[in-house]
């Protein structure tokens, strides 16, 4: 069964990426963009905009497909996750929902959190970083 996702690269006017800690399965603990399921009849807009204010509190505007990935969930189903550039347009950082912790973080300092698997590999091989 494949489950169609959605995530948010969104980078400051440093350079910063927008991360988010994951606070429940699958990923609890790792950090992340921020992102989730698509609902059934939202578009990839709709769902990473609602993704990103439920996640972080931030109003975005959802920018072009970067790159997609598939990633493997338990029972068998594959996440088919299509990452999106954003811009934030207004919103104060504050985690929510499946967040448990969110934050500005330095390229340099990705390899010393504990990210999803194959985030900082997707992100290198797509010129995001």
């Amino acid at each position: 069964m494949h489950v169609n996702c959605v995530g948010a690269i969104i980078l400051d006017g440093a350079g910063r990426l927008l991360l988010i800690r994951r606070g429940h399965p699958p990923g609890e603990g790792l950090w992340s963009i921020p992102g989730g399921r698509v609902e059934a009849g939202e578009s990839d807009a709709a769902a990473l905009r609602r993704e990103v204010m439920e996640e972080t509190g931030l109003v975005v505007t959802v920018g072009p497909l970067v790159g997609a990935v598939e990633r493997s969930g338990p029972a068998g189903a594959v996440y088919v996750i299509r990452d999106y550039l954003a811009t934030v347009d207004a919103g104060t950082l504050t985690p929510g929902d499946d967040a448990a912790a969110a934050r500005w973080c330095a390229p340099a300092d990705l390899a010393l959190l504990p990210l999803t698997d194959g985030l900082l590999d997707a992100l290198t091989s797509w010129d995001v970083l």
